[in-house]
């Protein structure tokens, strides 16, 4: 089975940069990145060390229900180019991550969730993605739930 990284849209990206963010406020802004610890959700890399960034609220839902989650996001203060579709090696680079599965109507599949090592993500997502009742997957912190990309077959 073939699965696609998606990043936040370009749309959404550059809305979070000249706007507010999901909770209304303008997102932060930060002077300079190390160049590690801050994965934009947009290119899908580092944010470049020595760059700024921003912090904004992000909830990766088109629609409200119970299970709409809003945290934070780091994002490339300037333009940066949509990553995608290939395993984000450069941003995902903790030992382990949440991946979560969800139906169509954006509600979790209970029994999808689980702490997977970096290594094992891709068939981890690829076994999921086999399950018809599950429309798409999230990649989130282990550590803080932050949400990282979506994945879906491909």
């Amino acid at each position: 089975m073939t699965i696609r990284f998606l990043p936040i849209k370009s749309e959404t990206a550059n809305a979070l940069r000249h706007g507010t963010d999901s909770y209304g406020q303008l997102p932060e802004k930060v002077a300079a990145s190390t160049g590690s610890g801050t994965p934009c959700r947009h290119c899908l890399g580092q944010v470049p060390g020595g760059r700024p960034y921003l912090i904004a609220a992000y909830r990766p839902f088109d629609d409200l229900n119970p299970y709409t989650e809003t945290g934070p996001v780091f994002l490339c203060s300037d333009y940066c180019a949509a990553g995608g579709p290939d395993f984000p090696a450069a941003m995902l680079t903790s030992p382990a991550y949440i991946v979560r599965g969800y139906s169509r109507d954006e509600r979790i599949i209970y029994g999808t969730g689980a702490v997977v090592p970096t290594a094992e993500i891709e068939a981890h997502c690829e076994n999921l993605l086999t399950r018809p009742e599950i429309a798409f997957l999230h990649i989130r912190s282990a550590s803080n739930n932050c949400f990282h990309c979506r994945v879906e077959r491909g």
